[in-house]
C-alpha cells in the first residue's frame, strides 16, 4: 500500500489528498506537520531532499512531485477514467498539470502567502506585492477562463487528475482574496463543479489552516 507523508494543510498535500480520494486510492497517511518543520527534519529530507511536501513511497519507490504522485497513482489502479489512456487526452491532462506546478501555483501562492500566512505570523499583507502579481494572476485566469467556456471539467466529460491538481492552489480562495470574480468560467467551475466533489469536501481546509469543521463552532 503506498504510504503518504503530508500535512493536509498545505496546498500540494491538499491536492494529493483530494487527487487520491477522487482515485479512491488505499493508502497509509503519515502526517508531517509543516508549520512545525517537519518537513526539515533528517527522517523526511532522506525521502525528499527538497524539503517539501508531500512524498510517497510503495515498496522501493520514494516519490516527490505531487503531480507525479497523481499520476502514479492513476496508472498504478487502472483509474483511466481520472487520467485517460487516451494518447491525446493525456497530452492534455499532462500540459495542464505541468502548467499548474511552474505556473499557476506561483501566482496563486502570493494571494495566499500574503493574505493567510503573513497575518497569522504576526504580519499583515502588502499591498504592493499583490499589485505586481495582478496583472500575472489576471492573464492565467483568463486562460484558464477561457479553457473553460461552456465546459464542466478541464479535460474530459468528467473530473480528472488535471481539475484536482488546477484546483488545489485556489483551495482557500476565499481566505486568501484570489481575484476570481472578474473570470466567471473558472469561478463557476471551482465553486459549482470541483467543490461540489467528494474528494473535496472531504479533504476540507478552512480559514486559520483547520482541517475539521467543528472546529469552526469552538
Amino acid at each position: 500500500m503506498m504510504k503518504v507523508y503530508a500535512d493536509p494543510i498545505t496546498v500540494n498535500c491538499r491536492k494529493v489528498l483530494a487527487g487520491l480520494a477522487l482515485l479512491d486510492a488505499p493508502y497509509e497517511h503519515v502526517h508531517v506537520d509543516y508549520f512545525k518543520g517537519e518537513q526539515k527534519d533528517a527522517a523526511f529530507t532522506a525521502l525528499n531532499p527538497n524539503a517539501a511536501l508531500p512524498a510517497m513511497v510503495d515498496g522501493d519507490l520514494v516519490l516527490w512531485e505531487s503531480n507525479a504522485i497523481l499520476q502514479y497513482a492513476a496508472d498504478k489502479l487502472g483509474r483511466d477514467s481520472a487520467y485517460p489512456q487516451d494518447l491525446k487526452t493525456r497530452a492534455d491532462i499532462n500540459r495542464w498539470l505541468l502548467w499548474e506546478s511552474s505556473t499557476w501555483f506561483p501566482s496563486c501562492y502570493v494571494y495566499l502567502v500574503e493574505n493567510c500566512v503573513e497575518p497569522l505570523l504576526g504580519g499583515s499583507a502588502d499591498p504592493a506585492v499583490l499589485d505586481a502579481q495582478a496583472a500575472q494572476f489576471h492573464k492565467l485566469a483568463g486562460i484558464l477562463d477561457a479553457r473553460l467556456a461552456g465546459r464542466k471539467w478541464i479535460a474530459t466529460d468528467n473530473p480528472t487528475i488535471a481539475d484536482i491538481a488546477l484546483a488545489a492552489p485556489m483551495h482557500l480562495h476565499g481566505w486568501a482574496c484570489l481575484p476570481i470574480a472578474d473570470h466567471p468560467n473558472l469561478k463557476r467551475w471551482l465553486t459549482e463543479s470541483v467543490e461540489t466533489l467528494p474528494c473535496w469536501r472531504t479533504t476540507w481546509v478552512g480559514e486559520g489552516f483547520i482541517t475539521e469543521r467543528a472546529a469552526l463552532a469552538a
